[in-house]
């Protein structure tokens, strides 16, 4: 426990020597070494990276953030020492899966043609898709033996001085993978494209140079408690007790509210307030008390204990108490709710008496801290107003309420007083008790481990099976849970039963969590049975917030290969949410695997970064796993952040200008067309970045600006259109990369819709269904701020209509066909075109009924002239939909117009082949993706948290 007495301004030396059977004890204060001037100008530069302050610790009432950035230097450490530099480099991106069959028919019997660049010559050769790069260069390198001087290849290199990479991308082919492993090669062969690569040397590894640190360690052992029979006060000589174990603690829990002060009333009609506190474990209300009602000043006391019906000996780890300003009478119940343990979301108790009462502000302090003490005395915590319905941020309220960071603004926010009781010592949290005690509590393998292992009767078998098959919305039954608890044992041998059981536990008793960590030790099912993805990201989300759970969950995760990790990780990253402490598994898993793939720790890089501009209420938490990953990702890396976000910054302060310009506007003059050319070009000639990487893709670098290719979009926000030169010498293409920029709209919903369809895909890909879905780069790259990929050769429904008979063109059928043929210069293509609208009109189908997409109309549905239809725009999602007077806008349950039965050869009453193989195909899509139900339910629920719409639970029924 001494390493609980470690300060944040010193070190502390603790020496003990033993002479002549006396202790003699000696403590020495040296003060911490000041960081370097280097040191600190480092921190500066990373801070501007993060866009956070993350040494500021102003805003903190203990050390967690200071400590756990000391802590997660280790795990660095570790994934820098077995890192293959050469392997970071290059980062291969491959797969694991076999390849869908309607890929294999796209190859020549296993072979493909490889045109390989060298300098300003290339040559094709014909290899084998089971062949390795390194199997590829020695072919070429054979083929070329007489042309090598004439290639410029020098005579004494082989093909282990040399590596394949994408022409046009910084994307390389290289390791022990065969060809049909990596991921561009399956989507040119996909696309039916070309496969171009370039030979060259490989990347200098001295470039992904880490600075090293001049950081006091902090190891994992640091705050890690002993066991109860350790800490215990029982049977010791108390002038030896340095510790109380809380286990020992049998009084009930209390904390006095003293009083709330605010510089300013809220406009509210209601005169009278009182504090609602609650004791919350997840979703799991554990107790609650309420104090009386006062009239509502800037200055309001109460001086009051609440006693929580809950024993202090049983508070669980991660526990918080919620403290609410409610305005209004208080409802006319019994005045404390405890051991009824039901899911609870955080403060709704209350609220949901048909009274007017009004929740105005609400914080939460966790009641065990991060060293595993209990928190004692006095604090003043500064609270969260609660954002009215009209408020953007009101959105993503369900996770924001679960925060125990508290308000920066302490000049305006309200602020609360408490007093929690004081005690002579530190009270600690156990982490255990020693095996084999007989303690009297927590001991599971007596009367209560019997019972939990007796066999489960025939007749239950039947009620326990259909308990397992709901989906993971369905609430569980006070017997439900009985009878899983009862036969945990049982539970514990089949997966499927972890979420639901340990959604049954009493988080509140001390006893059933000892019981609950000892079977988890004991889960050989879990960790010998396959990957279910969906069973461990539900292990992660709100409901779950014991550490060895959650743990659990991410030692699944650690299965899994880069690109599912790529497929998971911007709902990994809103699942840090829900850790009650900054370190957890969960950010180590991140951490980890962000420090062994450049790719994955670009897309982590922009996903926090985001989170951090937009998401004041985890900040610091989202800060600090950042900072941890940057201090490892190397110089390159660095460099190219530094570029990106001064792109971004330089774009968003012309957009702004823009803005300012035209702000009632939607129509476009050309003399603001003129405007941001202007300033675009002063911008490009006073030092914005030469290149820089495409953020929503990291494989692809941009170049100069295309000045007179930029224009400002008509719409409410006045976007960008912006079109840049291709900064790799290598490229073939002649397009240039197209992003719209936009500034005032918070496009992480779209993120999260364009993800689930990524993830849709790889189902439909088991299935071997290509439905052909293009789901564009969009990603958030600050508050409000972000880049939307232009698709190539795409243009709106509406556009097709307006262009050939102006606004009549809605009405007439044929208008769409005509314009695809139009487009497709012989008639194989055309059919081609014809059967990609197909599919892809079927996956957008399912999708959008799947997904609750509404909003959909012809200005948001877009085509390629290659036939590929594609939806955008995704601000109305799972049954959220726009409405009037109370009527919803939404009549039918996805778009299926007859514009687009006429290309499907279907007209009035007459049907087609086409039109019976496009039913067939979204039915085999749709059951495909019935097959995943739980997951996608899950990744709902996680969105539904963070920030999209309450309306998941009624809508859950489409799967």
């Amino acid at each position: 426990m001494l390493s609980n007495l470690q300060g944040t301004s010193c070190v502390l030396f603790f020496c003990i020597s033993i002479a002549l059977k006396k202790d003699v004890g000696r403590i020495q204060l040296v003060p911490r070494p000041q960081p370097s001037d280097d040191s600190q100008q480092y921190q500066r530069y990373l801070n501007y990276l993060i866009g956070y302050d993350v040494t500021d610790v102003s805003n903190v009432h203990d050390d967690e953030l200071e400590f756990t950035r000391r802590k997660l230097l280790t795990p660095r450490r570790i994934e820098l020492s077995d890192r293959d530099p050469k392997l970071y480099s290059m980062d291969p991106w491959v797969t694991r899966k076999p390849l869908p069959e309607h890929l294999l028919s796209k190859d020549n019997n296993g072979y493909i043609l490889v045109v390989i660049h060298v300098s300003t010559s290339s040559q094709t050769i014909k290899v084998s898709i089971e062949d390795t790069p390194s199997q590829v260069l020695a072919s070429f390198l054979a083929k070329t033996a007489n042309k090598r001087v004439l290639l410029g290849i020098p005579e004494n290199m082989s093909e282990e001085d040399f590596v394949l990479r994408v022409c046009g991308r910084e994307e390389y082919l290289y390791g022990e993978k065969a060809l049909e492993s990596f991921n561009w090669i399956r989507q040119s062969l996909k696309n039916g494209e070309e496969i171009h690569l370039v030979l060259e040397t490989p990347p200098n590894p001295e470039l992904d140079l880490v600075q090293r640190e001049d950081w006091a360690q902090v190891d994992d052992c640091t705050g890690v408690t002993g066991t109860h029979e350790q800490l215990t006060i029982a049977e010791k000589d108390h002038e030896r007790v340095f510790t109380i174990s809380m286990w020992d603690c049998n009084r009930k829990f209390r904390v006095k509210v003293l009083g709330i002060d605010i510089p300013a009333l809220p406009k509210v009609p209601e005169l009278t307030v009182f504090i609602e506190a609650s004791i919350f474990h997840g979703q799991q209300l554990l107790a609650q008390e309420r104090t009386t009602s006062k009239t509502f000043n800037e200055e309001v006391l109460w001086n009051c204990w609440l006693e929580f019906n809950i024993k202090i000996k049983d508070l669980p780890k991660g526990a918080r108490l919620n403290l609410q300003v409610i305005c209004g009478k208080q409802p006319q119940t019994p005045n404390s709710k405890g051991g009824s343990y039901h899911d609870n979301t955080a403060g709704t108790s209350c609220l949901e008496a048909k009274t007017k009462n009004r929740l105005l502000y609400y914080v939460n302090l966790l009641l065990i801290d991060h060293r595993s003490l209990l928190r004692q005395g006095e604090f003043i915590l500064h609270m969260w107003k609660m954002p009215e319905k009209s408020e953007e941020s009101s959105s993503s309220i369900n996770a924001d309420k679960l925060t125990s960071a508290t308000n920066p603004d302490k000049a305006s926010s309200m602020a609360i007083a408490i007093l929690l009781d004081k005690y002579c010592y530190p009270v600690v949290l156990p982490k255990s008790r020693e095996v084999g005690r007989d303690c009297g509590v927590g001991n599971d393998e007596g009367d209560a481990g019997e019972r939990g292992q007796r066999e489960m009767p025939n007749h239950l078998k039947k009620q326990f099976e259909a308990i397992l098959s709901t989906d993971p919305l369905h609430p569980l039954s006070p017997e439900d849970k009985e009878l899983l608890w009862h036969f945990r044992h049982e539970c514990m041998r089949d997966p499927r039963a972890y979420p639901k059981l340990l959604g049954s536990v009493r988080w509140g008793k001390q006893e059933d969590v000892l019981a609950t960590h000892r079977l988890l030790e004991r889960s050989y099912a879990w960790d010998t049975s396959g990957l279910d993805v969906g069973l461990a990201m539900q292990l992660l989300d709100c409901h779950y917030s014991d550490a060895q759970v959650r743990s659990m969950a991410v030692r699944k995760l650690e299965t899994l290969e880069d690109d599912d990790v790529l497929r998971y990780l911007l709902q990994l990253v809103q699942a840090v949410k829900f850790e009650p402490y900054h370190d957890s598994a969960l950010v180590r898993f991140l951490l980890k695997r962000a420090l062994r793939s450049k790719r994955i720790g670009h897309f982590l890089f922009w996903f926090l970064r985001s989170e951090i501009a937009q998401s004041m209420h985890y900040q610091q938490r989202y800060a600090v796993l950042l900072e941890a990953y940057l201090r490892g990702c190397g110089e390159n890396m660095l460099q190219d952040f530094r570029k990106q976000v001064e792109m971004t910054e330089a774009l968003q302060k012309v957009t702004r200008e823009i803005k300012a310009m035209s702000a009632d506007k939607y129509d476009i003059t050309a003399q603001v067309v003129f405007q941001l050319r202007q300033k675009l070009e002063t911008l490009q000639s006073s030092g914005l970045p030469e290149s820089f990487r495409v953020p929503y893709d990291p494989g692809l670098r941009a170049g100069a600006l295309l000045i007179e290719q930029c224009k400002v979009m008509a719409s409410k926000k006045k976007p960008l259109w912006l079109q840049f030169k291709r900064a790799d010498p290598t490229t073939l293409s002649k397009d240039p990369i197209g992003i719209i920029f936009k500034d005032g709209d918070d496009l992480r919903q779209d993120m999260l819709i364009l993800q689930i369809l990524l993830i849709m895909e790889s189902i439909w890909e088991t299935e071997s269904l290509d439905l052909c879905l293009l789901p564009y780069g969009c990603i958030s790259t600050g508050n409000r701020i972000g880049m939307i990929e232009i698709v190539k050769d795409a243009t709106t429904i509406a556009n097709i209509q307006q262009s050939v008979v102006g606004s009549t063109g809605a009405f007439k059928d044929e208008i769409l066909y005509q314009w695809l043929r139009d487009k497709c210069v012989s008639e194989d293509k055309f059919h081609q075109a014809v059967k990609r609208f197909l599919y892809s009109c079927g996956g957008y189908c399912v999708a959008t009924y799947v997904l609750g997409i509404g909003d959909r109309h012809n200005d948001n549905i877009m085509i390629t002239e290659s036939g590929n239809l594609f939806h955008i725009d995704f601000g109305h999602i799972l049954g959220n939909y726009k409405s009037f007077m109370g009527i919803s806008k939404e009549w039918v349950p996805f778009v299926l117009t007859p514009d687009f039965l006429y290309v499907m050869g279907t007209s009035g009453k007459k049907s087609s082949p086409h039109f019976q193989n496009f039913q067939d195909v979204c039915v085999k899509a749709y059951l495909a993706l019935r097959h995943h139900t739980n997951l996608l339910i899950i990744l709902f629920s996680m969105m539904l948290m963070t920030g999209t719409t309450s309306a998941l639970q009624k809508y859950s029924y489409h799967l």
